[in-house]
């Protein structure tokens, strides 16, 4: 069952910042922070500012975070610290390395809405919101009545604009005063305050169902403000931004200029009163040129007074003891500009300045007019230059992030400000001690809006500074906690939109339909900003977070912009307000726009005017489907055609909705009322509701069509669907298949109760949907997971199968669950209905049958699987073709996760108990071990117990079916070439030891030796009919997995005694038949040492280019043994490669044909490690009485001679160090070959090689080479530096530990996203993808849970 509790989880990574990142959560939800691979093993900190419950924000104020970690051991991939979000707002985090910050980002979490009585929550999305003029409400006890039609109309939110004091202009934006209420809303007789307007706001929350929010006004106040006047530096003025002064001068010169223009004093230089053509404007620019900006002397704003500075200079020459100093010889002189910007500078780009030139003030002007000259001497007199205030406006195309007014910015010089002469920009610095009374204003302002409204509007919110939004809503917040944030951003980035939706919690953005150019982009933004598309996947309760668009307000119009009647026709109010509304996310419109009032007062495109969209229900699948006819351009003056196309809805039409169709009526031509608002009275709409389909007047005809065999679609013929109309239908499945979706549900409840809505219990479905599918595959054996769950291709090919093929796609990488589920796992978080995958599913059962049919195919429990699938798909086949990838999904998420539960069930504890890396990696040994149609091992003898049988199908006879080893995917998978000597007991002890598997694990090691040839394990297998005795190694790590097996395994010295089925009892026997000679496992172990110490030499059998083409025949010449001097076990030569470094050259051109890339004979460090531990072990059992040999007798020079496990230990022990340690000592009289060292302080790679130098090569002993190619040996490596940390002190252990997490963070990486689901064979270069490498590797996967068991 999964979890029920919403839980996000958020990746660390090393120097990620997420500024710019949304991310969406809800209260409720849990947050966890993971480290991601670039971070595991580290010693990280997470700080955020979200309060400890209870306590009150304080965006200063951070915490750090606890870790917790469920399994306490191992690695990091589980380890998170957590926050419970139950507050709204926006949040940061940041996380240190040590004392190194070093990443973070924002949370934004939604507030939670409440209306009614009941105080029932309100959704985002269903928010509908009008925004009312406030200024033309009237007087407030008429305000009920004005605003009861928002509730008659079905609207949930009222947006008033301010309802402050408004300035000089009126306008709706430039307020007087922020903290009192508009007078024009009181009577004479009576006052209205803000506590009336409070109660008018609760009595239409509680009792009207609808919330109310407001504009705040934060970056401007009306230029006639009576606290401006009292506080100017509040205000950008001449004195406290002195660097606005040659912008005032150029302002005040444009003004007279253009009050002289307008006196027509320049008529007899070709400039009238009234500005009309090219001519006009080219004489204005003369008129700048030669007189305006000659007498204005800009440029001395900037300028040296060059006689002075010569003055300063030549006295500071003269001056004794003078100290010169001159850091940058390449530091040139540069003009430093007077902060007090007196006169004398440059000169202004003229074309830029005659381009914008605009005859408005830029700044306010107190006084009565003078010359121009005697106003300038006021801007250095600071009691007057303080009310020489900036007028704010806006900047087209300007960084929202930074200010404009502010030191560096020209555009008050440049002219480039769109200025808004009614109000004044305000200065709030840094900081509140920048500007205390201007931020103690607008903060009483903010929590007056906050104690009355339930959310507000931040208008102009792109240019507001930043720091001083965050402050304000802030304490907005905690008047009011849940406060609904709304904001139109017009930065033209979604990036930069991010970061105020980030840092200041924006609840929904404002998007507006009028902002498309035609019905087709109209269809965009509802499929952009409306929602999931239908038939979306399922997605679980434990997921990442994943980066979010902000969240829409979508409105058909909003208040300050221009009419759609003006801009498109009076028919397209309907088509495109029904668009609106159906787009799922919060919606909203301006009154006046339902009323057609003709002035401003202040997603499948069926053909190029149609769009329908669809909202449809997940859980009971009914949907509303809207076709809107768009009347983006008038349909009187404008070709529309009168064909439109049919229409094709699936599913059964229940009801028309709503029909109505914009018409014209004939009345008196429209009039503007001077008293009141009013709208269009000869354009009216004829609505008709919840009618049937043979009713309707808009639908010509409607037939019922099948597509494929249980699918129905409704094609509908339009006759009246003229411009400015809108149809609505409500749908639902057709009986049959609503039933069959019921069913299904009512199934998947037993795996999630996310089904329990819209599900249907019957008992009439198949007897074996009867059983919990848990109960059905608790008795499943992991080599039968194996064939439910993974093969890969050549795998089922051996079976007379194959995995599934996507066509205009790729085959899947496995033919059970995991080739479909490692799809899914790309495909559903980003719900890509597009991706082929899904399309096949829509397409037909074929997918849907190949999963069954496969299994059935099979015998027993998998069968039984198989026919449990096959049931739910006889529903799953029923419903509509577009709602199949969703619950075919949801099915195999179910099946799959209770199969991996199965299986870590029948692991070891530390498996069960392990972290999700741990497990994850475990099912490599699900993967890698498993029995096709023919068994790959040799039979085992007959008189050994628990071997596991099975009834042939094709001659029913008993037969063993042991599982195998495979040595990697895809390439070592199957028939000869998938089990190996060398590759299988590197594996075993990983895969199967370490994972509980003891019963495979003594199977394979007994069929292994029953192969025991010259003294030799083969490498390849072949059945042991087939198998090659070319490696020297692979004997070693059998009897390395032999000693592991002992060790671990419950009494696992028993298998010491078992039988084992010797197929070769002398070197050159023909193969015997199972149970022909049994030895126990102790008399063919003591073979293999006996014939290492006496010495090997043969020839391959088939020696030649059948078996090897590439090879040179000396190297099939096959040598092994053991140094009488030294105890190393040695062999091979300079053309065979016996070790598992066995890349044989086999290029002509390169002349490497046959010549091994490391041919590493003589005696290899790992073969020698592994005879140490083999013969010390022995002697350990041999002196404890449980091996009955304590020493092997050899033949030399005619003699036996016997040489005790004790001397054979000892030699090797007293000449390992002083042969293959390369002394840091350069005289070291052990060093036979001084002049080939490169490096000190390392173990040789080998000893004794017939080319001196290949001992001294650069190989996987040095930690570099590991990561550059062969991937198995990180595991050895990283066990080691474990091992000798420890005996190094907990500090170094401690380093080690990180260390090891970090590297192993990395294969986690790969082995979550890859299809495969496993760890490859080999890398190129830095761990990059290695085309030529086996895709997942037995001996990859092993080591590194091995070393996972060692942490």
């Amino acid at each position: 069952m999964e979890h029920s509790k919403q839980i996000r989880i958020l990746l660390l990574n090393e120097m990620e910042k997420l500024e710019k990142t949304l991310f969406r959560l809800e209260q409720g939800f849990e947050l966890q922070f993971r480290l991601g691979p670039t971070l595991q093993g580290k010693a990280v900190t997470v700080y955020t500012n979200y309060p400890f419950p209870g306590e009150t924000f304080n965006r200063e104020k951070f915490r750090s975070l606890d870790w917790e970690n469920p399994t306490e051991r191992e690695d990091d991939s589980d380890k998170y610290c957590k926050l419970n979000l139950q507050q709204s707002g926006s949040f940061q985090y940041y996380f240190l390395q040590g004392n190194e910050k070093s990443g973070g980002g924002y949370i934004v979490v939604d507030p939670i809405l409440r209306v009614g009585d009941n105080n029932h929550m309100l959704p985002l999305d269903c928010v509908t919101l009008q925004t009312f003029l406030a200024k033309c409400l009237g007087p407030f006890d008429e305000w009920e009545s004005r605003l009861r039609v928002a509730k008659e109309s079905g609207y949930n939110m009222i947006h008033f604009t301010p309802l402050q004091t408004l300035g000089l202009s009126r306008s709706c934006y430039s307020l007087a005063d922020q903290l009192e209420l508009n007078p024009d809303f009181s009577r004479p007789n009576r006052k209205y305050t803000w506590h009336d307007v409070g109660q008018l706001v609760e009595k239409l929350k509680k009792e009207w169902n609808i919330l109310c929010i407001t504009d705040v006004v934060y970056n401007h106040t009306a230029a006639n403000s009576k606290w401006i006047q009292e506080h100017p530096e509040s205000a950008y003025n001449l004195v406290n931004s002195p660097h606005l002064k040659p912008a005032w001068v150029l302002d005040r010169a444009f003004w007279h200029f253009s009050c002289e223009v307008a006196e027509g004093k320049y008529r007899e230089k070709g400039i009238p009163a009234l500005i009309e053509n090219d001519h006009h404007m080219n004489c204005i620019r003369k008129v700048i040129w030669e007189d305006i900006y000659p007498k204005i002397k800009l440029w001395e704003f900037f300028q040296v007074d060059e006689h002075r500075a010569v003055e300063e200079f030549r006295r500071l020459l003269t001056q004794e003891n003078r100290r010169i100093t001159k850091s940058d010889p390449k530091q040139h002189l540069k003009i430093i500009q007077d902060p007090e910007y007196r006169r004398l500078g440059c000169t202004v780009d003229m074309n830029i300045a005659l381009a914008t030139f605009i005859p408005h003030k830029y700044f306010t002007f107190p006084f009565e007019e003078m010359s121009l000259s005697t106003e300038e001497s006021m801007i250095h007199t600071p009691n007057k230059a303080c009310f020489f205030m900036a007028h704010n406006g806006w900047v087209m195309g300007d960084d929202p992030l930074r200010n404009f007014a502010e030191p560096g910015s020209d555009v008050y010089l440049r002219r480039e400000l769109i200025c808004w002469g009614d109000s004044v920009k305000l200065r709030y610095g840094n900081k509140p001690e920048d500007c205390p009374y201007l931020w103690a204003h607008m903060k009483k302002y903010t929590e007056i809006t906050a104690t009355y409204f339930q959310g507000v509007r931040l208008d102009n919110c792109h240019s507001t500074p930043i720091h001083v939004a965050e402050y304000m809503l802030d304490a907005a917040r905690k008047l009011q906690p849940n406060l609904y944030v709304v904001a139109e951003l017009f930065t033209g980035s979604e990036d930069l939109d991010n970061i105020f939706v980030t840092r200041l919690g924006i609840s929904s953005l404002i998007r507006e339909a009028m902002s498309a150019y035609n019905s087709h982009e109209e269809g965009r933004l509802v499929y952009r900003y409306g929602g999931e598309p239908v038939g979306s996947f399922v997605q679980p309760c434990l997921r990442p977070l994943m980066p979010a668009i902000a969240h829409a307000l979508f409105m058909d119009i909003t208040h300050d912009n221009e009419c759609p009647i003006v801009h498109r026709s009076a028919y397209d109010a309907l088509p495109s307000t029904t668009i609106v509304s159906m787009a799922s996310c919060a919606s909203g419109s301006t009154r006046g726009y339902d009323e057609l009032v003709p002035h401003q007062v202040y997603v499948d495109q069926v053909d190029e005017d149609i769009v329908a969209v669809t909202r449809h229900s997940p859980s009971i699948h009914q949907s509303v489907v809207a076709v809107s006819r768009t009347a983006f351009r008038n349909p009187k003056t404008s070709f529309y055609s009168k064909e439109v196309p049919q229409m094709c809805i699936p599913g059964k039409i229940e009801e028309v909705v709503l029909e109505a169709r914009t018409i014209e009526r004939h009345t008196q031509p429209y009039r503007k009322d001077e008293h009141s608002i009013n709208g269009m009275p000869n354009i009216t709409v004829e609505i008709r509701e919840h009618i049937q389909l043979n009713e309707s007047k808009i639908v010509k005809q409607a037939g019922i069509a099948t597509k494929g065999p249980n699918e129905y679609i409704q094609e509908i013929e339009f006759e009246n669907l003229s411009p400015g109309s809108v149809i609505i239908f409500r749908v639902s499945l057709d009986p049959h298949a609503q039933v069959a979706v019921g069913i299904l549900r009512n199934h998947l409840t037993q795996f999630s109760p996310h089904f329990k809505s819209g599900s249907l219990a019957v008992d009439n479905s198949d007897p074996i949907l009867k059983i919990p599918f848990a109960s059905i595959a608790s008795k499943l054996t992991l080599a039968e997971l194996n064939q439910i769950l993974y093969r890969c291709e050549s795998e089922e090919q051996e079976d007379g199968g194959g995995c599934y093929n996507i066509p205009n796609w790729s085959s899947l990488k496995y033919a059970g669950l995991q080739g479909l589920m490692s799809v899914l796992a790309e495909i559903r978080p980003k719900n890509d209905l597009g991706h082929p995958f899904c399309d096949n599913l829509r397409s037909g059962d074929w997918m849907i049958d190949y999963v069954s049919g496969r299994l059935i195919s099979r015998s027993g429990i998998i069968a039984e699987v198989g026919k449990w699938l096959q049931a739910m798909f006889f529903y799953l086949k029923q419903i509509p073709r577009y709602l199949i990838p969703c619950y075919f999904d949801a099915i195999l998420i179910g099946v799959y996760t209770t199969l991996l539960d199965i299986a870590w069930k029948h692991m070891s504890s530390f498996v069960q108990n392990g972290s999700t890396f741990v497990k994850h990696l475990s099912l490599g040994s699900v993967q890698m071990c498993g029995v096709g149609k023919f068994p790959c091992l040799p039979l085992l003898s007959p008189s050994l117990l628990d071997v596991p049988y099975r009834v042939n199908e094709i001659t029913k006879e008993k037969e063993q079916c042991c599982a195998s080893l495979a040595a990697g995917l895809p390439h070592f998978s199957a028939g000869l070439f998938r089990c190996w000597g060398r590759d299988t007991f590197i594996a075993l002890r990983g895969l199967l030891l370490v994972t509980g598997r003891f019963l495979e694990a003594r199977n394979i090691i007994l069929a292994f030796a029953g192969t025991l040839r010259h003294g030799l394990i083969p490498n390849l297998l072949g059945e042991g009919i087939y198998a090659r005795y070319n490696c020297r190694d692979a004997v070693w790590w059998w009897l390395q997995c032999v000693q592991d097996y002992c060790k671990i395994a419950p009494n696992g010295l028993d298998i010491l005694k078992c039988p084992v089925s010797r197929m070769y009892p002398t070197d050159d026997s023909a193969p015997l038949p199972a149970g022909t000679l049994d030895q126990p496992l102790f008399e063919v172990i003591q073979e293999a040492m006996q014939r290492h110490m006496q010495g090997i030499q043969f020839r391959e059998r088939n020696a030649g280019s059948q078996i090897d083409r590439n090879m040179k025949d000396e190297g099939f010449n096959i040598t092994a043994g053991i140094d009488e001097e030294t105890g190393f076990v040695y062999g091979g030569n300079r053309f065979n490669c016996g070790t598992w470094m066995d890349k044989m050259g086999e290029s002509d051109r390169a002349r490497n044909r046959g010549i091994p890339a490391t041919p590493r004979d003589g005696s290899a460090v790992e073969i020698v490690g592994l005879c140490k531990s083999a013969v010390r072990w022995l002697l350990e059992l041999s002196k404890k009485k449980i091996f009955p040999y304590h020493e092997v007798r050899v033949k030399r020079h005619g003699k036996v001679v016997a040489v005790s496990y004790d001397e054979w230990n000892r030699k090797i022990q007293d000449n390992f160090e002083k042969l293959f340690h390369v002394s840091e000592d350069h005289s070291d009289p052990n060093e036979k070959h001084p002049n080939l060292v490169h490096k000190r302080g390392i173990y040789k790679d080998s000893y004794g090689a017939s080319s001196p130098w290949c001992d001294y090569q650069l190989r996987p002993n040095f930690t570099i080479a590991m990561v550059v190619e062969w991937l198995w040996p990180v595991g050895y490596f990283l066990r080691a530096k474990l091992h000798f940390s420890k005996l190094m002190g907990p500090e170094t252990t401690t380093k080690t530990v990180f260390l090891v997490k970090n590297v192993l963070s990395r294969h986690y990486v790969h082995l979550e996203r890859s299809y495969w689901k496993g760890l490859p064979e080999l890398t190129n270069e830095n761990g990059q993808y290695c085309p030529f490498s086996c895709e997942t590797q037995a001996w990859s996967i092993a080591t590194v849970l091995e070393t996972l068991y060692d942490l």
